[in-house]
C-alpha cells in the first residue's frame, strides 16, 4: 500500500517539476505511477492536496538548506538579507517552489490548505527562521515587545512585494527589497 502512495507522490513530483501544476493532471500522475485513478483518490482527495504535500516537503528542504548556508551569527540585517536572497534564489530555481509566484495557481491551493488545516498551519512560510528571531529577542538584538510571528510576517511581506515588482517597477528591484529589509530591521532593532 505504501509503495503505491510513494509511486503517486514521486510521479506527481516529477510531473509538477516538468510541466507545472496547471499542466499536470491526475490521469498523467496515475499513468506514470502505474496505478488507477481510483487508487490516487485512496491517498489524495485532489491534485491540490498532493501538490501541497510535495510543496511543503520541498519548502522545508529549502529552508533547512538556506539556514545551513548562511552565517546566523552575523548582525540581524546581514542575516535577514542573506536569508531573503538565498530563499528567493532557491524558490526561483526550483520548479515546484516557483509555483509560489504563480498567484493564479498558488492562491487557490493555499486557500484550500488554510481551510483544511487552519491559519496556524501556514508556518511553512517561516520555517525554522522564527527560532532565529526568538533568539535575537532573547539576546536583546531585536525588539521583544513584538510577537515573533508578527516579526516573521513583516519579513514574509517582503516576499509578497517581490511578487508585485512589475506593478511597482522592475527597474527598482532588488534595491527596493534591500531598503525595505533595512527599514524593517532598523525598526525592529532599536
Amino acid at each position: 500500500m505504501e509503495d503505491k502512495k510513494t509511486a503517486i507522490y514521486q510521479s506527481g513530483k516529477t510531473l509538477f517539476s516538468e510541466h507545472g501544476f496547471k499542466d499536470t493532471n491526475v490521469a498523467g500522475i496515475t499513468q506514470l505511477a502505474g496505478v488507477s485513478v481510483g487508487t490516487f483518490y485512496n491517498y489524495y482527495s485532489s491534485k491540490e492536496k498532493l501538490f501541497m504535500e510535495i510543496f511543503l516537503e520541498e519548502n522545508a528542504k529549502l529552508k533547512e538548506q538556506v539556514m545551513g548556508s548562511i552565517d546566523l551569527n552575523a548582525d540581524p540585517l546581514t542575516t535577514i538579507k542573506a536569508l531573503m536572497a538565498a530563499n528567493l534564489s532557491g524558490m526561483s530555481a526550483h520548479p515546484i517552489l516557483r509555483e509560489w509566484y504563480n498567484r493564479d495557481v498558488f492562491s487557490r491551493i493555499e486557500q484550500q490548505y488554510i481551510e483544511d488545516n487552519g491559519t496556524e498551519a501556514v508556518d511553512f512560510v517561516y520555517g525554522s527562521s522564527i527560532q532565529l528571531v526568538r533568539s535575537w529577542q532573547a539576546q536583546g538584538k531585536m525588539r521583544a515587545d513584538m510577537d515573533a510571528e508578527l516579526i516573521m510576517a513583516m519579513f514574509a511581506s517582503l516576499i509578497q512585494v517581490d511578487m508585485h515588482k512589475a506593478e511597482i517597477g522592475v527597474q527598482h528591484f532588488p534595491q527596493i527589497l534591500d531598503h525595505l529589509a533595512e527599514f524593517i530591521v532598523d525598526g525592529l532593532t532599536k
